[in-house]
């Protein structure tokens, strides 16, 4: 590895330092993960603009008074455990900048459009002849190759062209995107998995002969790859069937009963994802009619006559209480749960148990605190910490500058009146 943070704590990550380019949600949810596991992670913002999301909003964070910031909610879910470090790539002065940072990092990731890196001297070709042991990730719309390489791409164009909205939504309804953006954070998933590889790859090949030159590799990820990659069983239905798959709202194509249900005060949802669990159903709805008719013994059976037995189970569902049903299909071994709102989630005793909020300190929050989703990750020995907030624009430049690449104060002021740094 290249360098320790010396604020990380024994991440499993801890020693590796990441060069971030990256904008909006992809590459920003890549490392923000690389961050909570130790991680040392440079954002590069322009020094006047800033990420993108910092201005998609509202709702903003706001101050001790009351008033709106310019830190949106949106850039503040994707941007902890990183230090800002504004500088102007469109400078010569600020390229160079950039440059001596790789050069002093692991991985450097971006997502401009093809070749847009290029021109400033960042592109992958550039860097890999300076700094061969640089693992560099590019995250785009459509990949580096082919007829829309060019293009733009957004998590919403992205989930209509990659067949995720096709198949959600009711079949009499609009085709319908997911209230959250897949595509984007699938995408990081996949660039975050190949970093790691590609990371393991390179020092397990140079081993701990010091004369072994470590190599990197460009990692090209594709938003409509990842989510083509991920329609999994359902793209294979379409392969292996030669059928188009339709939209079914909230069933499963496969499973019956497995669904939402309006119940007399709500809705929950029941997923019986075998034939005892039917049958266990049946049992706590006091249902014997249906447990003994051998059309729906099987899940088989359920599936073809799905219409003939959902709406039987409509009627029974809606004649008790979400409570009520929740607390039999728990008895009975049957999965079953709440539609929660967010709110909701988030005053779930379990969710609450698994400390899936907490806060952090926070430079212009009321009290100097922010709420923060936590990571879903549990090691045991290397666990994710939680070292620094969602930094304000440029608030780390002044010390990054001076830790790695000793400028001083006089220095940075030179470059500061420029506005090649912020």
């Amino acid at each position: 590895m290249v360098r320790s943070d010396p604020g990380a704590s024994g991440g499993a990550l801890q020693g590796v330092r990441i060069l971030d380019l990256s904008r909006i949600l992809a590459g920003p949810s890549a490392t923000q993960i690389m961050g909570d596991l130790g991680a040392d992670v440079i954002k590069i913002e322009h020094p006047q603009r800033g990420d993108d999301t910092r201005k998609w909003g509202p709702p903003f964070v706001r101050d001790d008074m009351g008033n709106e910031t310019t830190e949106s909610s949106y850039y503040t879910s994707a941007n902890r455990n990183k230090k800002s470090v504004a500088v102007d790539i469109a400078t010569p002065e600020g390229a160079d900048i950039v440059r001596k940072i790789a050069a002093m990092s692991d991985v450097f990731i971006e997502n401009f459009k093809v070749g847009g890196l290029a021109k400033y001297g960042l592109d992958h070709e550039t860097l890999r002849a300076e700094f061969p042991h640089l693992i560099y990730c590019s995250i785009t719309g459509f990949g580096q190759t082919g007829p829309y390489a060019p293009r733009a791409g957004y998590d919403f164009l992205i989930q209509a062209m990659g067949g995720l909205m096709s198949i959600t939504g009711e079949p009499d309804g609009q085709p319908m995107k997911a209230g959250v953006a897949v595509s984007d954070l699938m995408a990081g998933m996949y660039a975050l998995s190949s970093i790691l590889a590609a990371l393991y790859k390179r020092d397990a090949d140079a081993g701990t002969d010091a004369k072994v030159q470590r190599r990197g590799q460009h990692i090209d990820i594709s938003l409509l790859d990842t989510q083509i990659a991920w329609l999994s069983n359902v793209g294979m239905h379409a392969l292996i069937s030669g059928e188009r798959p339709a939209r079914l709202g909230n069933a499963h194509a496969s499973i019956v009963p497995y669904r939402v249900f309006e119940v007399a005060d709500g809705h929950v949802i029941i997923a019986a994802g075998n034939d005892r669990q039917f049958a266990a159903w049946c049992d706590a709805a006091d249902c014997p009619h249906l447990k003994n008719d051998e059309r729906f013994h099987t899940n088989e059976g359920r599936v073809r006559l799905r219409g003939e037995l959902e709406a039987q189970m409509e009627d029974i569902m809606r004649a008790r209480s979400q409570a009520d049903w929740i607390a039999a299909m728990e008895k009975a071994g049957v999965p079953c749960g709440p539609v929660n709102a967010i709110d909701q989630v988030f005053e779930d005793p379990q969710v609450q148990a698994r400390g899936m909020q907490f806060e952090m300190p926070h430079a212009v929050a009321a009290g100097g605190m922010i709420p923060q989703i936590a990571s879903p990750v549990r090691m045991s020995g290397t666990p994710p910490t939680y070292r620094h907030g969602p930094p304000i624009l440029g608030e780390h430049t002044s010390d990054v500058l001076s830790e790695i690449l000793s400028l001083d104060e006089t220095m940075q002021s030179e470059l500061r009146n420029k506005g090649i740094i912020g």
